[in-house]
């Protein structure tokens, strides 16, 4: 789900700006989080549930939907979801044993109420509300062909083009207009609709977004990670596979394959990063994996420290995997503040000086005097690694070597998660001794590819046939990207116009 004022934009190389003071826009954000039950008392509570469990991908906002047999009930908020349903008047007025739920985030500027899901449309079938994590490359180029059709749009959600297309849809009944819709759909997508008799739910033809079938004593659950049907006591039946449509009723769930079948590709960073460590993402324990990269950091490049240290939350398996295999002592020598929010201070230049320290603190105990080792998933932009690497010298780290669960991130994301745009990625500007300068290290040092393959249980990346998508690090893009190319050919003709 994206914000389609936002279609990424080409532009010039300029130097890496240090100009997020908080620190949140160095590091990368999954879109949202989907859940959906059927058939079950207490669905409004159950969802606001499965989408706490789920909050991780995203906190901007959060809306749930409901059908009580007669009519639709929709609320959606700003905020986390906890802060928003769980008051009682809230919950009472999401009546029905039926139920879709999303936890937002959302691209730059894309903030606004009418674009927080689940959106809702009545069709001359009846009602349909529909929530969707990942992102379209084509809805850009559908939505204008839509309006120059006659199409009114509401959002500025790419969302709403799989709304305006069922609407549309010449055929007899929802599930097949649902799929005519979806069919005219590029990109990497996980989607929950809710009918008057029906929960759908839908995941794209290389399966790049997850989505899973759960089930509460006979209610079918769908949600994006497993970590949702333990948050509400529902038993895993199995992942939704890729190009599979299911459709819940009281009758059943029932499949449908509408695209020919092709190997899956599920986003490498569901493993990496955006997953809860607690999920099990096609079938391999996320923690697992991250631990694995760890070891695998520790085969390829081990260094001679004293203390291994993770920046949380999100380095800690890795760094735990490094400490096991090189038996070099794991401490907690940052600790991270939970509790600091966007708008903690105003960012004066003192505070952008000190914006680290608001979420990062340095545990003198264990670094000073060490020669330390840091372990985090990924880099982005390096200003928030820069920042700790001197807060580790300030505290009196002798030396500071930072290690990296990933390879190097040289390609934006086009399938639902917010990447800056490629001039400003820190490893698509530098070699590898050149982001070693900028972040300031002793050393520097990530994953190989094939080293991360090997963690999800593979011998390596298969060149002629990748096991996931993985186009950050290799700009293999498994899809077509319709918008950005149109995009681009239109920069194009207009350089040609003012060179002329």
């Amino acid at each position: 789900m994206t914000d389609l004022r936002h279609t990424p934009a080409s532009s010039q190389p300029s130097p890496i700006q240090d100009d997020d003071w908080s620190m949140d826009g160095d590091t990368l954000h999954e879109e949202c989080g989907v859940f959906g039950i059927h058939n079950a008392p207490d669905a409004s509570a159950l969802t606001a549930l499965g989408l706490h469990a789920l909050q991780h991908r995203g906190q901007e906002a959060a809306g749930i939907a409901t059908y009580d047999g007669d009519q639709f009930h929709l609320e959606r908020k700003f905020g986390l979801v906890g802060d928003n349903f769980s008051d009682t008047q809230t919950m009472e007025r999401l009546k029905g044993t039926a139920a879709i739920g999303h936890a937002r985030y959302s691209t730059a500027g894309g903030a606004a109420l009418r674009n927080v899901q689940p959106l809702f449309a009545e069709l001359d079938g009846g009602g349909i509300a529909v929530a969707h994590n990942g992102q379209f490359t084509n809805a850009m180029t559908l939505r204008r062909s839509l309006i120059k059709r006659g199409a009114i749009f509401q959002s500025t959600s790419d969302s709403e083009v799989v709304l305006q297309l069922i609407a549309k849809s010449r055929e007899s009944n929802i599930v097949d207009r649902f799929i005519d819709a979806i069919r005219q759909m590029e990109g990497g997508y996980a989607l929950v609709a809710l009918t008057r008799k029906k929960l759908i739910g839908a995941r794209d033809p290389l399966g790049i977004r997850p989505l899973v079938l759960g089930d509460l004593n006979g209610s079918p659950v769908l949600a994006s990670e497993t970590c949702a049907l333990d948050m509400i006591g529902a038993e895993f039946i199995r992942e939704i596979e890729n190009g599979e449509v299911v459709v819940c009723t009281e009758e059943g769930v029932k499949s449908y394959r509408p695209f020919p079948k092709q190997p899956a590709r599920l986003d490498i960073f569901e493993y990496i990063y955006f997953s809860r460590p607690d999920s099990f993402i096609a079938g391999r324990s996320v923690y697992n994996v991250r631990k694995a990269m760890g070891h695998e950091l520790a085969k390829e490049l081990p260094i001679d420290a004293d203390v291994i240290v993770p920046i949380p939350d999100s380095g800690v398996p890795a760094a735990l995997g490094y400490a096991q295999g090189t038996n070099i002592p794991f401490e907690l020598g940052i600790i991270r503040n939970h509790y600091v929010g966007r708008t903690f201070i105003e960012p004066t230049q003192q505070i952008r000086a000190l914006g680290v320290r608001l979420k990062h603190s340095a545990n003198r105990a264990v670094v000073e005097g060490k020669r330390i080792v840091l372990v985090d998933d990924s880099l982005v932009r390096g200003t928030t690694s820069s920042k700790i690497v001197a807060m580790m010298r300030d505290a009196g780290a002798t030396e500071v070597h930072l290690l990296l669960a990933s390879p190097p991130i040289t390609y934006s994301d086009y399938y639902g998660i917010d990447t800056p745009e490629r001039e400003k990625l820190l490893a698509a500007q530098y070699d590898l001794e050149g982001m070693r300068k900028y972040i300031g290290a002793d050393s520097l040092g990530f994953i190989s590819i094939d080293g991360i393959y090997r963690a999800c249980g593979y011998e390596g990346r298969n060149n002629d046939a990748p096991q996931f998508t993985d186009h950050c690090f290799t700009g293999d893009y498994p899809t077509a990207l319709v918008d950005v190319d149109a995009a681009e050919n239109h920069r194009s003709k207009a350089l040609l116009v003012e060179t002329d």
